[in-house]
């Protein structure tokens, strides 16, 4: 059943940290193309060693990297693996029964959620969770199917972690120069 009042998502233009980088595709240039691929190389490098390979000078690195984690193109953390630190992962998928947004906007605040994504196919939404044990994620796959607006939901249980790597560079796409 559809909530008379359902107002649309808005995404704001600085990413919401409880959300991570989320913000529609922006306009990036080439010289934030090979920014970003420097970073996705060796994120803890100087923005001063960045600006020496790159040919410009280390405040329009800065400030280029500003501007680029302020619209949320950006995000610059230490990756883990979940699985490696003890914890339990999973996907799962969730069909609704109408548009996905509030029930993606509901499962994106809790902490457990660390991925979730609005798709197309045979789910509307995948989810990717990480949680302490097999309890924790039966409550967790419970709570999404006790929220309004979902249908069923298929849950995948991480058994071991295969490859998970972030450095795929910008392959020349993410906007119009």
């Amino acid at each position: 059943m559809r909530r008379p009042a359902a107002k649309p998502i808005r995404l704001a233009t600085r990413a919401d940290p409880r959300r991570g980088a989320v913000a529609p595709a922006r306009r990036v240039d080439d010289l934030d193309r090979r920014l970003i691929e420097a970073l996705q190389e060796n994120g803890r490098e100087s923005f001063r060693r960045i600006a020496s390979r790159l040919g410009v000078s280390e405040a329009t690195v800065r400030a280029r990297y500003g501007r680029l984690t302020g619209e949320g193109i950006l995000q610059v953390v230490a990756v883990t693996n979940p699985l490696g630190l003890g914890f339990d992962q999973a996907l799962i998928g969730v069909k609704t029964s109408g548009p996905p947004s509030e029930v993606a906007d509901e499962i994106a605040r809790w902490p457990e959620a660390d991925y979730v994504v609005v798709t197309a196919g045979r789910f509307d939404l995948v989810v990717e969770v990480v949680v302490g044990d097999r309890h924790a994620l039966l409550d967790l796959t419970n709570r999404i199917r006790s929220l309004e607006g979902v249908t069923s939901t298929e849950t995948f249980f991480y058994l071991e972690m295969w490859k998970q790597l972030y450095d795929w560079g910008t392959r020349g796409q993410g906007g119009a120069e």
